[in-house]
């Protein structure tokens, strides 16, 4: 099995809307590192599992939509607490709607919000 994998960092905002949650309940920024591992077993013909810049590019247009944002306010947190459970979940399904992902198996978003705390999302 190959694994693929490519990383970016950004800060984005949120708050907790479930109750009791002390300082997380309140506005406040996270300096997120998300990690995108790709899997499968075959290469191509150029003895890649996938386009790395294909990967870069489109981690970058994620990361634009999020750095600097309020993941509250947008639309595909509506209803949800933004827990990076959630936010892992919601990146891994954008990302593999970007992707040429015929020849993988799986495809793992990984977000930290800090230096001891992921959550990840394997699809």
């Amino acid at each position: 099995m190959y694994e693929l994998m490519v990383r970016r960092d950004f800060v984005a905002q949120h708050y907790l809307t479930v109750p009791d949650c002390g300082p997380e309940n309140e506005w406040h920024s996270h300096h997120f590192d998300v990690e995108v591992a790709l899997e499968g077993d075959e290469l191509n013909e150029h003895g890649y599992l996938v386009d790395i810049v294909e990967v870069e590019d489109a981690l970058e247009a994620l990361v634009d939509r999020y750095e600097d944002a309020t993941l509250n306010d947008l639309p595909e947190f509506e209803g949800l607490n933004p827990s990076i459970e959630h936010f892992s979940r919601i990146f891994c399904t954008a990302l593999t709607e970007q992707l040429n992902t015929a020849r993988l198996e799986t495809v793992t978003v990984k977000i930290w919000e800090d230096d001891t705390a992921w959550a990840s999302y394997t699809a």
